[in-house]
């Protein structure tokens, strides 16, 4: 048997450049104790990790600002991670949260693998601050590559801890027992104790040992299986129950005023009339404005009675001079993948362009898009005995924990926020102003507060993905082999910036900017952008010299070996090669790496001759981030950012002019439709020799530009700009 161990986990998480809303500063301004555990919980067995070796605390700290990464000392008390109550039902503690990617499930998977134990046993409590471990937050395809090793750890301790019991009470050799279906089992007398009955009467802590063997992937028998999604019924049937439809006692509903405009300041503001009303709190500090009110009716229409006048902000760009813009006002710093320091250079790239038969010079440009969350975010806040409790879909309790107690001028342990399963984020809540908002209007009225944004106010006050410039300069010499390759992103961001190709001398750099809408994470982040450049501009390398587009990357893949098996699974089930595109109809592929994740894509797509309407007929995907611990999980995660990826490869954009979204709704600002959606086939590379990455973000990143070249091979044209076709192709 191979002694698998769990990975020993970084101390520190790059935060990439381009999650600008980590890094700004709050929107509005204004003038559990780990000991008490076992009270909680009750009797049983409990793992903890004491913080000085604490692996999930040692990876990410906690500030009392937005970002939430350093700036304040580690938590000092002990962290719970797993607790076995006397009935045998585990309980096992994580900051991560449920965002519709299926994190429960396979969490509970590597838990109940580990400890031996059915998987039904297992109940997840997650993104709650004051029973959960600190977590920086569920982003960047963290979860499964840190969390669930962390947990698997946290599992096997557990294990030990049961069988040392066990032996103690039989007076036997631990190692001889074995651990099966939620029992401690002697092979040699046949006896066997249930989990529950060994936790009766214990009130026991079990410290994390600095290694423990773990099952190694190869005897999995929970993990690696296509186990349904907890609580799937639920969502499915509309009985699960989010931010927006809780209800407390005495609760009021929020509304708050938005600026015109943005960088607008409030010039002033009469809300007499409001205040008049029956029933309703107003509350304005600085240049926070909101009314709360016993219904969402009376609420909205206190707000309509405000008077306010607002002086707009300097002159800004607008959306069809973004780019422009951006590469006018580039600023200080920038560098390479890390958005610091120099850029990423290798060799000379006069030598490799002198050296080259064929050059090519292009410019991309990306275009700010929408989350589009199916919930708009929502929070609801209770203040009782100078206590903070606030319910909100975030991806990050812990940070919106620290935004409340900045806001509020308290400390952390006075604040407690919840996370119930989410309708999605894609990277667009990291933040808690909803949440910030619905506590100053609960703190003014003296009771709970729900405050709901509204569709508009999502597509105008949330942040955006980042508006970007790409600039290529590549080399290629005539048998196919690239000689240069120059690569300038403005703005979007460092994600996915470095190519996987094999070239001598490139020069990579990332180049932050001036920007005038908020912007930040999105799923997949700059990757995305970076991708669709990189590969647009590697089937234009192919075409300039004559080379089959696929054979071009394989003949410079040489050094990538990963990403060359992910791109021949992909084309062997895509038929690669074995037809030619019917009339009209045009082939694609692309294929990349991120964040331990190897994805290749091939999109079969339609044009209309007449009216230049793009369609997506056929998208194949091969995908590899190592083992596979829920294989159906990590198809819905791979099909749901194929579908995704067609919004902002073809036609979302957020339109805006003079400091307003002129697009703040679903009827102006398309995202796909079910009659976008092409005949979808996921190849699924299963790795077991290698350790598991995420799967959120990769995925979705060789859409775009197999659909780019589709549409090349189709018509001719190549489409240089995200989204390409908002209103079809010319011909």
């Amino acid at each position: 048997m191979t002694d698998h161990r769990a990975p020993e986990i970084e101390t520190q998480i790059v935060i990439e450049p381009e999650r600008y809303e980590l890094h700004s500063p709050p929107v509005h301004h204004f003038e559990i104790d780990r000991r008490d555990f076992a009270k909680l919980v009750g009797a049983g067995i409990a793992v903890f990790l004491i913080s000085k070796g604490a692996l999930a605390q040692q990876q990410q700290g906690e500030s009392g600002g937005r970002g939430g990464f350093g700036g304040q000392s580690m938590p000092k008390d002990i962290s719970a991670w797993l607790h076995i109550n006397e009935d045998g039902a585990v309980t096992v503690y994580t900051g991560k949260v449920e965002i519709g990617q299926n994190i429960r499930t396979s969490l509970a998977q590597a838990v109940a693998e580990e400890l031996r134990t059915p998987f039904e046993s297992i109940t997840m409590v997650m993104g709650d601050t004051k029973l959960t471990p600190f977590d920086a937050g569920t982003f960047g395809s963290q979860t499964t590559p840190r969390m669930g090793p962390q947990l698997r750890h946290v599992a096997s301790a557990a294990c030990d801890t049961l069988r040392e019991l066990a032996a103690k009470q039989w007076n036997v050799d631990a190692a001889r027992l074995v651990a099966v279906s939620g029992k401690i089992t002697d092979p040699q007398s046949k006896r066997s104790i249930a989990y529950g009955k060994l936790a009766e009467g214990q009130a026991l802590a079990k410290a994390i040992p600095d290694t423990d063997p773990l099952v190694p992937t190869n005897e999995w028998i929970i993990s690696g299986k296509p186990i349904a999604k907890v609580d799937g019924r639920d969502f499915v049937t509309g009985s699960h129950k989010y931010t927006s439809d809780m209800k407390l006692p005495g609760m009021l509903y929020g509304k708050v005023l938005r600026q015109p405009s943005v960088g607008a300041t409030l010039a002033s503001v009469d809300a007499t009339a409001a205040q008049a009303i029956p029933g309703v709190t107003v509350v304005h500090d600085g240049e926070f404005v909101g009314v709360a009110a016993p219904n969402l009716q009376t609420a909205a229409r206190a707000l309509a009675a405000i008077r306010a006048e607002w002086k707009p902000a300097p002159a800004l760009p607008n959306s069809k001079n973004i780019y422009e813009y951006l590469k006018a006002n580039v600023q200080a710093g920038g560098g390479g993948r890390g958005g610091g320091g120099r850029p990423n250079t290798t060799g000379s790239m006069e030598e490799g362009l002198a050296a080259a038969s064929h050059k090519l010079d292009a410019t991309y440009n990306i275009a700010y898009i929408a989350h589009a969350p199916l919930e708009p975010r929502a929070a609801v806040a209770q203040w009782q005995n100078g206590e903070l409790n606030v319910w909100t879909g975030t991806q990050r309790p812990f940070g919106v924990r620290s935004e409340l107690a900045g806001a509020f001028h308290i400390s952390g342990d006075k604040v407690r926020v919840r996370m119930p399963d989410m309708g999605s984020g894609y990277g667009g809540k990291h933040t808690g102003e909803c949440a910030v908002e619905a506590a100053r209007l609960a703190q003014a009225a003296g009771k709970p507060v729900k405050l709901e944004w509204t569709r508009e106010e999502e597509f105008t006050w949330a942040y955006f993905r980042p508006v970007g410039v790409i600039d290529i300069r590549s080399g290629v010499s005539g048998d196919g082999k690239l000689t240069a390759w120059e690569f300038h992103n403005y703005n979007s961001g460092g994600s996915g910036i470095d190519t996987p190709y094999t070239v001598a001398n490139q020069l990579i750099a990332f180049h932050p900017t001036q920007y005038p809408l908020r912007q930040g994470s999105y799923r997949g982040l700059a990757a995305t952008a970076n991708h669709f450049a990189r590969e647009s501009h590697m089937d234009d390398l192919a075409h300039s010299i004559g080379m089959e587009p696929m054979e071009f990357r394989l003949k410079n893949l040489d050094k990538n070996p990963r990403v060359a098996d992910v791109l021949k699974a992909a084309a062997e089930k895509f038929g690669w090669g074995k037809s030619k595109p019917a009339p009209g109809h045009g082939f694609g592929l692309a294929c990349g790496m991120e964040k331990g994740g190897y994805v290749a894509t091939c999109a079969e797509v339609s044009v209309d001759g007449a009216s230049g309407a793009v369609q997506v007929v056929r998208a194949v995907t091969a995908f590899d981030c190592g083992a596979i611990v829920n294989p159906d999980g990590l198809k819905n995660q791979v099909m749901g950012a194929t579908v995704q990826g067609l919004g902002g490869a073809l036609f979302e954009a957020i339109e805006f002019e003079d400091g307003r979204v002129t697009n703040p709704k679903f009827s102006k600002y398309r995202v796909p439709r079910f009659k976008d959606a092409p005949d979808i086939e996921v190849v699924l590379v299963n790795r077991l020799d290698i350790p598991s990455a995420g799967a959120g973000e990769t995925p979705i990143m060789a859409l775009a530009p197999a659909v780019g070249n589709a549409i090349f091979q189709a018509t001719g044209a190549r489409l240089r700009s995200m989204p390409m076709a908002p209103n079809g192709v010319k011909i």
